[in-house]
């Protein structure tokens, strides 16, 4: 037996929760059958905190210092600390407040899990799976909205909040409804093609698997295809986020974290996994076979191409100008997404309406991104001509547009001693972004290859990276979604543009549409 357990748990050796309890989730105080957490110390089951906390709370009262004259060694443990999600087999413990990836020396958890993977497999699950579906009828016609005078459904699923994991969340649905990114993934093999007495059942991690059994691309893979299969309850991305875990370190806790800093790492892991086999079918191979990602719009970073640089891939072209002697430098470098300045003169500008002076617009962040900038004393340029530092000039062209364009507004800039947010309105189009202006040979490009259309927003809430919240705007089959966490609502363009938006995803247009420019 661990000595964690031994701390954290009161065991028997031959334990396994009670079937009467487990057979149905029914919880025992508020009867619900959302989110199911069973005790691995006396097997009662209740509902997670997302729901109404009768397990955190149940844990809480066991720890009422008893009256009695002397406890004993049983009842010093017996302490409720360690519970399981009934639904992804995951364990927690409420005194570390963490999640409980080891087991103990017999593998008790381990048999706590087959034992509720059997009764879910057994007949009589049936009925609960009745019950579960009349449940789902009844939610969705509660979900049910008038479109054009017909009668339609939400067909969006929220994510699960595992703790300030909105960053990650908002990221997620935002790459969910970018279409060419998301179907790439979806129509990937599993990495896992189960048969037998393991088919149908979910999977969780143990620390026996070992890090080098952990796929970034495949967790992310099932959490699109669950985000727009209809289903009423929120999804739970909690295999993807110990995914994160364990090969993003500066991710672990539950700490809030920067959405684009999590995007990027996002990113740039999955192009680098993509860049090597994926269940015996080599990456480049399903790339070459998708005919709408030709090699004119690869974009290699690090020596290879994958959809991630296929798609939000771009090159920038840095010209550097000595002031002494006039010596020209230019280096291409690619990019997955552009980090835009808020001009300073805007930066009081807090919202659309408010009257003291114009409004601060993409197009501002666009020019003072592009615009010809002298360098300070502490960027002085090695001229290779006068043999030292001197003063230059740098300026920006884009070399070549992705077919995704992100754009991350700089709203967190670094004082002496902490991390201000600037939280000016920036305004930005919904439809017909023109980027034309901003290349360095327009000439070479076709008119509708430079508009882009708004497909999500990040948008953060509060005061500080470290704080505050995140949400997306997203636009689906033509219907604008907010996703907030587990929560989905129906929203208007209206709304959309007057969010302070963090991060920005415009498509490139490909089809004509009559409509304005920026």
């Amino acid at each position: 037996m661990s000595m964690w357990f031994k701390e954290h748990l009161w065991y028997k050796e031959d334990y396994t929760p009670c079937s009467k309890h487990l057979r149905i989730y029914q919880l025992e105080v508020c009867r619900s059958n959302k989110s199911p957490w069973v005790c691995l110390t006396c097997s009662s089951v209740h509902c997670g905190r997302y729901v109404n906390g009768h397990a955190k709370k149940h844990y809480e009262d066991a720890q009422i210092p008893l009256t009695n004259h002397k406890k004993s060694e049983k009842q010093e443990k017996a302490q409720h600390t360690v519970c399981m999600d009934c639904s992804s087999y995951s364990t927690y413990c409420y005194r570390c407040d963490d999640f409980v990836i080891n087991d103990t020396k017999l593998g008790l958890v381990q048999k706590v899990r087959e034992h509720l993977q059997n009764l879910e497999n057994s007949a009589f699950t049936a009925d609960r799976h009745r019950k579960r579906k009349l449940l789902e009828n009844s939610s969705l016609n509660s979900k049910l909205l008038k479109v054009n005078g017909s009668t339609t459904a939400i067909c969006a699923t929220g994510l699960r909040n595992l703790g300030n994991t909105c960053f990650m969340n908002a990221i997620l649905q935002s790459l969910s409804n970018i279409e060419q990114f998301c179907c790439y993934f979806k129509e990937l093999p599993a990495v896992e093609l189960r048969n037998g007495k393991t088919a149908g059942r979910r999977t969780y991690h143990t620390r026996s698997q070992g890090d080098n059994n952990v796929s970034l691309v495949e967790e992310f893979r099932k959490t699109l295809c669950a985000l727009w299969q209809g289903s009423q309850t929120a999804f739970s991305p909690e295999s993807l986020f110990y995914v994160v875990w364990k090969i993003m370190p500066n991710f672990r806790g539950y700490q809030q974290q920067d959405a684009h800093e999590f995007m990027r790492y996002l990113l740039d892991h999955l192009h680098l996994e993509l860049q090597g086999g994926f269940n015996g079918i080599s990456r480049s191979s399903i790339l070459q076979e998708n005919s709408t990602l030709s090699a004119s719009n690869k974009c290699c970073i690090n020596g290879a191409s994958t959809v991630v640089t296929a798609i939000f891939g771009g090159i920038l072209q840095n010209e550097v100008n000595c002031l002494i002697c006039g010596t020209e430098s230019r280096k291409f470098d690619p990019f997955l997404d552009l980090s835009l300045d808020i001009p300073s003169q805007f930066r009081n500008k807090r919202s659309k309406n408010q009257e003291n002076g114009p409004v601060c617009s993409l197009r501002d962040c666009l020019r003072s991104f592009t615009d010809l900038e002298e360098l300070d004393e502490t960027e002085l340029y090695m001229c290779h001509k006068c043999k030292k530092k001197q003063k230059s000039t740098k300026k920006f062209w884009i070399q070549k547009l992705p077919k995704v364009l992100c754009l991350h507004l700089k709203r967190f800039h670094w004082t002496a001693y902490l991390r201000n947010k600037v939280d000016t309105y920036v305004e930005f189009p919904l439809r017909g972004l023109d980027m034309k202006c901003y290349l360095l040979e327009p000439e070479n490009s076709g008119p509708e290859n430079c508009l882009y259309d708004l497909a999500a927003v990040v948008v953060h809430h509060g005061s500080g990276v470290g704080s505050g919240h995140y949400t997306a705007y997203a636009t689906h089959e033509g219907r604008w979604f907010h996703f907030n966490d587990s929560t989905v609502t129906l929203t208007d363009e209206d709304t959309v543009v007057k969010a302070k938006a963090y991060i920005l995803f415009y498509v490139e247009r490909q089809a004509k549409a009559g409509s304005d420019k920026l």
